[in-house]
């Protein structure tokens, strides 16, 4: 009986002991088999990021290169050795027709002289460089951004606006003459509105009087972009003054010029001299 009892035990042990080792071994698989997948599976996203920052960084720098080279074709600057054409037309710096020249011809002219490279008509065939030294590429700089400040703006005129009334006061008008000056000078056109003093007293032609007198003011500069017209059913009259145009700038020195060269405007004044050192 104790030796059945004891077999028993023996063959419950034995199995439990199975149970174990099966459970372990599956543990261990399950982990092995994890672990060899991991690194698939965490390489993907990894892959696919680098994938992407690798074509976003792509894309960055052909923007950024495509920007250089617009700035360098429509700057004036030294190309230094970088010169993508095979044969080129050169020029020197005091501008003799050198003729066509192999690169390396050109590279090597340039550290004899220490010399630079501009270009000068890209679009021609071959192109067109001009060998130039670092002052001329400053000065030559240097006259583009004044040429560039002297061009006029394109676009409409802006407008600037000024109201005030027929009675106002000779110091007051004086100001507001000035005001219009400086926009006129600078180009604005410049709005003039004079509201009627309710003054029975006053002249119906004060307004107008107002206007040729500020006008006056700017001889050879201003003149009258639309003429003084009655609004607010006739209770005041409004003008717009502007810059003259480049032909009336013109025309208006010839026409002085003239007056000032004519010999009976010069006999008229001598005359005037002359009465008033008889009075």
């Amino acid at each position: 009986m104790a030796a059945i009892f004891l077999r028993s035990i023996i063959l419950q042990t034995i199995k439990t002991e199975n149970n174990c080792l099966r459970r372990c071994l599956g543990k261990y698989i399950v982990q092995k088999m994890a672990l060899a997948q991991l690194p698939l599976t965490a390489s993907v996203p990894r892959l696919s990021y680098l994938i992407h920052a690798k074509a976003f960084s792509t894309v960055e720098d052909s923007q950024h290169e495509r920007k250089k080279r617009k700035n360098n074709e429509t700057d004036f600057s030294n190309i230094g050795r970088k010169i993508s054409e095979r044969i080129i037309h050169v020029f020197d710096e005091k501008g003799n027709d050198l003729g066509n020249m192999h690169r390396a011809d050109v590279i090597r002219l340039m550290d004899e002289r220490d010399l630079r490279l501009v270009k000068r008509k890209p679009s021609t065939d071959p192109p067109e460089y001009q060998l130039m030294t670092g002052s001329q590429i400053h000065e030559e700089r240097l006259r583009l951004r004044e040429r560039e400040k002297a061009r006029p703006k394109t676009g409409p005129a802006l407008t600037k606006e000024l109201i005030f009334s027929s009675n106002i006061g000779q110091h007051d008008l004086d100001t507001k003459t000035k005001q219009i000056q400086q926009w006129i000078v600078k180009k604005y056109k410049v709005q003039v509105t004079i509201k009627k003093a309710k003054n029975a007293e006053e002249p119906e032609n004060k307004t107008e009087e107002l206007f040729n007198q500020i006008l006056q003011t700017m001889p050879g500069i201003a003149t009258f972009s639309s003429r003084p017209q009655p609004v607010q059913g006739g209770k005041a009259v409004k003008c717009v003054l502007r810059h003259l145009s480049e032909k009336e700038e013109i025309a208006y020195r010839q026409t002085q010029e003239t007056q000032d060269g004519n010999p009976l405007n010069k006999k008229n004044e001598n005359d005037k001299k002359s009465d008033i050192l008889h009075q």
